[in-house]
């Protein structure tokens, strides 16, 4: 029982996913419109991986109102994915120290830990020993790019970017985020740059 509200609680505390989403669009209102999803980069054709990340985007496409077509030739939209993610980088950052216990007998006087050692100083309220931790870590950025463009004439209809940088580089469970982050209000705006976030619930 202990555990399991253990573990509630940490879904609850989760942090959000967030990714920087850019995308442009005249998209046609949805009317069950059918698309076939095709890899921006021929090499990754019949890529497993690409299957996988594919599967989610018609997912989402069709929550929203749009038909997966039964063949490519006979699709209304045609949707060109791509995907990536890169070295890592390493950031500098600071967290405050833990805050240490101290005596002092007024300003000018003789102040320090109790039990520890003591000294003359100006100023009793600084402490040698609570200032900020500077640290380092490696983050790893990820994108997805979705093209979505009118078969007939090969018209662009929509130009998206989602991207992220993560602790952990693992494409794979980055991934459904990052869809999930790009179709979010879908179509959106003409043109739209915003934050976008989304329950880390995988």
């Amino acid at each position: 029982m202990l555990l399991a509200a253990g573990l509630a609680l940490l879904a609850a505390c989760a942090q959000p996913f967030e990714a920087r989403v850019q995308s442009f669009q005249s998209m046609p209102p949805a009317q069950g419109q059918t698309f076939t999803i095709q890899p921006a980069s021929p090499d990754r054709q019949g890529s497993l991986e690409f299957a996988a990340y594919s599967g989610l985007i018609a997912t989402e496409l069709q929550k929203h109102g749009f038909q997966q077509a039964a063949s490519p030739e006979q699709a209304y939209l045609t949707v060109l994915v791509d995907f990536g993610s890169g070295p890592g980088r390493e950031r500098i950052a600071t967290r405050p120290a833990t805050p240490s216990t101290w005596g002092w007998y007024g300003r000018g006087g003789w102040y320090g830990r109790p039990g520890g050692w003591w000294g003359p100083w100006g100023d009793p309220f600084w402490d040698p020993w609570n200032q900020p931790d500077v640290y380092s870590f490696t983050v790893y950025p990820a994108f997805l790019d979705v093209t979505i463009k009118r078969t007939a004439d090969k018209t662009p209809v929509f130009e998206g970017r989602a991207q992220t940088t993560t602790r952990v580089n693992d494409l794979p469970s980055t991934m459904p985020n990052l869809v999930s982050a790009m179709f979010q209000d879908f179509p959106g705006a003409s043109s739209r740059s915003a934050v976008v976030k989304v329950p880390q619930n995988r």
